[in-house]
């Protein structure tokens, strides 16, 4: 019996996905759980957590196929099934994955850069099944990206105005970064998106104010970006709003959380604060205080900020610098450190809020010679 191929242009994903479920996941031959069939095999897989798809793998050429060319995280895009794990780096180059579900842990493979881009400022935002990793080369800004489904590194679509110091969120496959600076310092307002399947920038409508050190989040499927300063250096005076369908901006007051209570006679003149640690759990907005160690949430009705209590002993930093504040999935995480006997330690702590005050639960701990240089979480 002849048996029907398909030819694939390996340029174009969303044939390849096609052509995919027809050939494999709709071939009899090759039935991933047979007593179940084809529909609830695809059914079971994509809901099994994806800290078992390495063993998953291993058991059939079916299984190996799903996972390995990565269908399996587009079905589960389709299905609505999403898991959050954070990522993030103690290292120049090394970085590393946690699912604080499970516990699991996992390195990355080490990137292989230049010396000008281990020792640039990086960014770093998580899309789809990508972690994109935004820094300076020799000559030019450049985009790493490390996709979970090759284990490989690899050089990314550079964004069509390079920058640093910028707001950024991503919501399924998409992500878009807003403000920041260009390689000359020119503090921008102009905003772009990615689309994790394209793997290509798209620019966006520019935001009322040009911005940096500014911080960004997607509530109720539309895009954030609260703080920041300008070219004068005085904060912002509104945070504003991107609706995705209309691709319009709109100015929202008193967004921000209120700035930090510090002794300007006891700071130094050239500190300079971090962008405002903000995460969204079940689109209600949570900002970390990170000079008084406290949590705050954002009151939309009321328009304001209150306090629900206080953050993990471990969550020290400088001025904001050198801590994590993240929202994964249905939970608040802090990844931050301390100093211990000469060391120093960082810990993985988090929090499902519940409407009461945050009872953290540390998830680990391990040495580490530095603080968090980058941190980001990946639905998939």
């Amino acid at each position: 019996m002849s048996r029907k191929s398909h030819k694939v242009s390996v340029d174009d994903p969303e044939d390849t996905q096609k052509n995919f479920n027809q050939d494999q996941v709709n071939d009899q031959t090759s039935l991933l759980i047979p007593l179940l069939g084809r529909d609830i095999s695809i059914n079971c897989i994509c809901r099994v957590p994806r800290s078992e798809y390495g063993s998953i793998a291993l058991l059939n050429r079916s299984f190996r196929d799903l996972i390995r060319t990565g269908q399996v995280y587009w079905l589960r895009r389709e299905m609505g099934i999403v898991e959050h794990w954070i990522y993030f780096s103690c290292n120049l180059l090394l970085w590393e994955g946690f699912d604080p579900v499970s516990g699991l842990s996992v390195h990355l493979p080490p990137m292989v850069t230049s010396d000008c881009f281990m020792c640039s400022d990086k960014e770093s935002l998580a899309v789809g099944t990508e972690l994109l990793v935004l820094g300076k080369d020799v000559t030019a800004p450049i985009v790493y990206k490390y996709s979970i489904v090759t284990n490989e590194w690899t050089v990314g679509a550079s964004l069509n105005f390079p920058r640093c110091l910028f707001g950024s969120a991503s919501l399924g496959g998409i992500g878009i970064v807003a403000g920041g600076c260009d390689p000359r310092g020119k503090v921008l307002s102009v905003a772009e998106l990615y689309n994790s399947d394209t793997g290509k920038w798209e620019i966006l409508p520019n935001m009322h104010y040009a911005r940096k050190m500014c911080s960004a989040v997607f509530i109720h499927g539309k895009f954030y970006v609260v703080g920041g300063v300008g070219d004068d250096l005085k904060p912002i005076p509104c945070s504003e709003e991107f609706d995705l369908k209309t691709k319009e901006w709109r100015k929202v007051p008193d967004m921000a959380p209120p700035p930090n209570e510090v002794d300007e006679n006891a700071r130094p003149t050239n500190v300079v604060e971090a962008p405002p640690l903000l995460g969204v759990v079940n689109n209600v907005l949570y900002a970390a205080d990170h000079h008084k160690r406290e949590l705050k949430t954002y009151v939309k009705e009321r328009n304001l900020w209150i306090t629900l209590g206080g953050l993990p002993k471990g969550s020290a930093s400088m001025h904001g610098w050198g801590i994590a504040f993240r929202a994964c999935g249905d939970r608040l995480m802090v990844i931050g450190g301390q100093n211990i006997y000469g060391g120093r330690m960082v810990e993985i702590s988090s929090w499902i809020p519940d409407g009461g005050s945050p009872q953290w639960d540390l998830l680990a701990r391990r040495e580490s010679s530095n603080f968090v240089y980058n941190c980001t979480v990946m639905g998939c």
